[in-house]
């Protein structure tokens, strides 16, 4: 998640406040500035077709107040207000505003309020990466000239050699092999479902049949749990454990 970066875009008919809020944006390493607005009319323009994840809003404006725009808003943006007013408060929430920033505000209260942003989209993401992982069901792999399709309910294990790993799959007394770092397979597999356990070898937990001291046995094959990889493991043992 430290790599997690929230598009924004900032809305304020003040050229001051607005240059402020940019200065602020610049000096926070998770914002990325998309564009500048002097009115909502504008911003409402641009998002329509550029949609972005935050937006920092005035609630003051003419034609089209900050409250007003927010509520026409794709439901993923959020919104942080901006304001001078701080009667605004309780119908910022009420739209669901990530926070309320009361000008003048400096760059401590800024960034806190950017902080709540970031914690709540890393929550969201976190989510929609585990929908991903459960609904994950097969991938495809790149051997000899093919690209193979293979079920993950069918893997007993990977082994990782140098740039190849072997797939091991039940019922296949041979491994398929295929160009590929552990590394890189890692991210792509479910956590729920994979493990990795040493440096050469991702297992699937489902498939375990045995655990004896540090090592795991599945379909005969012993596999040393690596004390780098142990907490992890022993994390896994202690949540499918009957404590009798």
């Amino acid at each position: 998640m430290s790599h997690l970066k929230i598009t924004c875009v900032i809305v304020d008919d003040e050229p001051m406040a607005l240059n402020l809020v940019e200065s602020y944006v610049e000096k926070t390493p998770f914002l990325v500035l998309k564009k500048k607005c002097s009115s909502a009319m504008e911003a409402m323009e641009y998002v329509k077709t550029d949609p972005v994840d935050l937006l920092f809003l005035d609630i003051q404006m003419p034609d089209l107040t900050g409250l007003e725009f927010s509520k026409m808003l794709p439901k993923d943006s959020r919104v942080i207000f901006t304001t001078a007013f701080d009667q605004y408060a309780l119908e910022g929430f009420k739209v669901e505003a990530l926070d309320y920033l009361l000008k003048p505000f400096d760059y401590a209260e800024f960034l806190a309020a950017s902080n709540k942003a970031y914690n709540w989209f890393s929550l969201i993401k976190e989510k929609q990466t585990s929908i991903i992982s459960e609904e994950k069901e097969f991938l495809f792999v790149k051997s000899e000239y093919k690209q193979l399709r293979i079920k993950l309910a069918d893997v007993l294990y990977f082994e990782g050699l140098k740039d190849y790993i072997k797939i091991w799959l039940k019922d296949n007394p041979k491994p398929i092999l295929t160009l590929m770092s552990l590394k890189s397979l890692q991210e792509e597999l479910p956590e729920t479902q994979f493990l990795r356990v040493h440096r050469s070898f991702i297992v699937s937990l489902k498939s375990i049949e045995v655990i004896e001291r540090s090592q795991i046995i599945i379909n005969n094959q012993r596999i040393t749990v690596s004390e780098q990889y142990k907490p992890a493991f022993l994390a896994f043992v202690n949540n499918n454990s009957l404590n009798l």
